[in-house]
């Protein structure tokens, strides 16, 4: 699979293999973190599978990836939330964008990204998520949730608290 390779500004810049956009020292490419709220604003969150080659068993937001070069983001995103959480389709709105860069000392893997954070509501539905994706999931109260980071960040993906941030401001 490819990503697409972009500028500090997200501007794009090529593609690189997604193996070769995160050797070290990682190399900038567009990402994106769907969190979803349910109509109480909680916020759905899972812990990557273990087996997942960078930050595997980690809890997250509700969904990430990288869209392929030249897709649409929001249609990519959401055919990943079917994929990954086998959820029904929901309505996607961007509720800003970061640069991080974290390596992940387990798997000797850099990730470099140029993340979209996307918003959406939805039913408190139970995802039947794929196991080879996801360990677990849970809807969790969105301040809890920030404090729950703030005591145990290792338990959490490095871009978990910025999104969640985002999340919540746009709302």
């Amino acid at each position: 699979m490819a990503v697409e390779l972009v500028t500090p500004a997200g501007e794009p810049i090529g593609s690189a293999l997604v193996e070769d956009a995160h050797l070290p020292p990682g190399r900038l490419h567009r990402a994106f973190s769907v969190v979803l709220f349910d109509f109480d604003g909680r916020t759905l969150v899972q812990r990557r599978a273990a087996s997942k080659s960078r930050f595997g068993g980690l809890w997250s937001n509700t969904c990430c990836s990288h869209p392929a070069p030249g897709s649409s983001l929001i249609d990519f995103a959401i055919r990943r939330l079917g994929e990954e959480l086998r959820l029904p389709p929901v309505s996607l709105t961007e509720a800003g964008r970061f640069t991080y860069q974290a390596a992940d000392e387990i798997g000797g893997w850099v990730e470099h990204e140029y993340d979209h954070v996307l918003v959406g509501t939805s039913p408190a539905v139970a995802p039947d998520p794929d196991p080879s994706e996801v360990d677990d999931w849970r809807w969790a109260d969105p301040d809890k949730l920030t404090d729950e980071i703030k005591r145990d960040p290792t338990s959490f993906t490095p871009w978990f608290e910025q999104a969640l941030t985002l999340a919540i401001s746009s709302r």
